[in-house]
């Protein structure tokens, strides 16, 4: 697109994401469901979760799906029923959301960073392994951006090494690796429904999912409370349980799943395609089945060409301008004061496009167009 036919457009507006598209397609179904949550005041947990659990369970092909308050109190009782705490050290992605090393920290362990793959920006499991001590109890693969983990190398180091796997999934769901969906590897896998994700709640949610019974009896006794039984606490407990209304509308949801994701599929390629000659780094899809949760490029130029698609109306994300070891919150563990070069510079280079349920081919196309114009 020329700059000239651009300047008839710039009253246009390219949302990031737009949630009120998914709402018009359930609107009416869940409207329903909230007055009988009313009715019979089934407002934690309930039916209505436990319906959706059971839904859930069986679109993973897992044993147990256990719903918490959010994906933060998932990764958090994960590492609680996997049984880390003080002294124990867990392997985290260098590049992610900080709520990947948030429930490490919570149990009174120690995340221990290492670097990511520079085409997916996953973690890099050769690096993990150089970061293995006598300490170490867990890794956490995060799926970033919708996109599996190198789970073969990744499940072969922890055999190798006798390592607890907890799957970030938050951005995954759906996704898969060897046709086995994502979370479903590991020990454990762990979800979030924060409103923008693909599976997105009308608030905060979170799930864990698991194929042992043990660790789901600990998990559900963690999340309500520590009770076995009412009133009967047998191990310390937390409050993460699942709102009955997000219970209710994530059930609405996960039928249409399939098709969003196609959909996110869709433009995801179209983007791929009309941006190939321009100087972008673009995603690269390495391992198993992309959901795209997010579509983000690299360029040196980033801040650059963000400020020019703003001003196109245009708006994109960072995801993520800081890598988790150089957060200030963080500068006490031993690993932050270490250089990871792959997470730094995609921390400097990464720009997050429009993708969204519901967005238009013509939406992904005047984007490109401005991207083509600018680069």
């Amino acid at each position: 697109m020329t700059e000239n036919r651009l300047a008839t457009v710039l009253d246009r507006k390219v949302p990031f994401n737009d949630l009120s598209i998914q709402w018009q397609q359930i609107a009416v179904d869940v409207r329903q469901d909230f007055e009988m949550i009313f009715e019979q005041s089934a407002f934690c947990l309930g039916p209505f979760v436990e319906r959706f659990e059971a839904d859930i369970a069986q679109y993973l092909g897992v044993r147990h799906a256990i719903g918490v308050n959010s994906g933060t109190s998932a990764l958090h009782l994960a590492a609680l029923a996997k049984g880390i705490g003080p002294g124990d050290e867990v392997i985290v992605p260098a590049h992610s959301f900080i709520a990947t090393l948030w429930g490490v920290l919570y149990a009174g362990a120690t995340p221990v960073f290492c670097d990511v793959e520079p085409t997916t920006g996953n973690l890099d499991v050769a690096a993990a392994e150089r970061c293995v001590t006598a300490a170490t109890k867990a890794i956490i693969p995060v799926h970033l951006y919708g996109q599996s983990a190198n789970m073969k190398a990744v499940m072969e180091l922890a055999q190798r090494f006798g390592l607890a796997v907890i799957e970030d999934a938050a951005q995954a769901i759906g996704a898969t690796w060897q046709q086995r969906y994502l979370g479903s590897i590991g020990d454990l896998g762990c979800f979030s429904f924060y409103p923008g994700k693909n599976l997105g709640a009308a608030g905060e949610a979170g799930l864990i999912v698991t194929n042992d019974d043990d660790v789901a009896k600990q998990v559900r006794s963690l999340r309500n409370h520590g009770q076995s039984e009412r009133y009967v606490h047998q191990i310390v407990g937390y409050n993460c349980r699942m709102d009955g209304l997000q219970g209710a509308v994530l059930r609405r949801k996960l039928p249409r799943l399939a098709a969003w994701t196609a959909s996110r599929r869709k433009l995801a390629e179209r983007y791929r395609q009309k941006l190939l000659e321009t100087p972008l780094v673009l995603p690269s899809v390495q391992y198993g089945e992309h959901v795209w949760h997010l579509f983000v490029v690299r360029t040196p130029e980033r801040d650059r060409l963000r400020a020019a698609l703003a001003e196109r109306r245009i708006e994109t994300g960072l995801h993520y301008p800081i890598a988790l070891h150089k957060q200030p919150c963080l500068n006490h563990l031993p690993s932050a004061k270490l250089s990871f070069p792959s997470a730094e510079a995609w921390a400097a280079e990464c720009l997050s496009l429009p993708l969204f349920t519901g967005m238009t081919e013509d939406q992904v196309d005047y984007v490109a167009d401005a991207i083509r114009a600018l680069c």
